[in-house]
């Protein structure tokens, strides 16, 4: 089994970079790593998330790249055999949800969210374990939602129950190959993901009962890191939010249903 992956001179690969706990985990491994490669689509936001951090000694190169496209991954792969990176750490951060009922979703919103969620981090990793090279680690974000069928955030909650799921098949099939998996599932966090999930003309979502999971992001990000380091396979980052995730694994699902179902209608 993976020991844990060593974060000293890691020559690591995060996704969504540009803001949030992609820009946070930035931050927080720029001491540490020798280089860093923040992807995103907004070239602008990197550079400012690159200009933060510039006086670190790891080298910063930014790749502008719609993940949520094959061209957008294959210019990400080409992007990093030009510079000559050979990374042995991959953060799966990128990802975007969807406020509303799935029948009222705009087509292309949920398409985007499924190939971002599902496919992105699924053909990323696929492509780069090849390339990782022993000792590596993958940190996969996914959410406390993965373990709710969320009413008004099904495919959101969905794709991260997959991102889970897949994580920790991952971590026990590549542990004996040196490569440690890590998944976080953080609670409420605050980012821009529900400026983003937020549709044109829609509400944002029932908040109630928040209060207690939230933490911030440089606390996930510190937490998710800590755990990758342990070799630990899935982390719910908080006291509330950690409590919470087994809870709601324990919990049958047909009382989860009929609480859902209780919240939902209030709203």
């Amino acid at each position: 089994m993976a020991n844990g992956f060593p974060l000293e001179n890691c020559r690591a690969v995060i996704t969504g970079a540009s803001s949030g706990l992609g820009a946070e985990f930035a931050r927080q491994l720029a001491s540490k790593a020798s280089t860093l490669v923040l992807v995103a689509r907004r070239a602008d936001a990197l550079e400012a998330v690159k200009q933060g951090i510039a006086s670190s000694p790891a080298t910063i190169l930014c790749c502008a790249a719609d993940l949520a496209t094959d061209e957008g991954r294959d210019q990400l792969l080409a992007f990093l055999t030009t510079n000559g990176v050979k990374p042995n750490l991959l953060i799966n951060n990128a990802g975007m949800g969807d406020y509303g009922s799935f029948a009222s979703s705009p087509i292309e919103k949920t398409r985007t969210q499924l190939e971002l969620n599902i496919t992105a981090l699924s053909m990323l990793t696929h492509s780069l374990i090849p390339v990782l090279q022993s000792p590596a680690g993958i940190l996969n974000v996914s959410s406390l939602a993965s373990t709710l069928p969320m009413p008004n955030l099904a495919v959101y909650a969905a794709s991260k129950a997959y991102v889970t799921s897949f994580s920790e098949a991952l971590a026990i099939e590549l542990a004996p190959h040196g490569v440690t998996v890590t998944c976080v599932c953080p609670g409420p966090t605050p980012t821009n993901f529900s400026k983003t999930a937020r549709r044109e003309d829609g509400n944002d979502t029932n908040r109630s009962g928040q209060k207690l999971l939230r933490i911030p992001p440089h606390r996930v990000v510190k937490e998710a890191l800590s755990a990758l380091q342990k070799g630990r396979v899935c982390v719910f980052p908080g006291v509330g939010v950690s409590i919470a995730g087994r809870l709601f694994r324990l919990m049958p699902r047909r009382l989860i249903r009929w609480s859902l179902k209780r919240r939902a209608a209030k709203e």
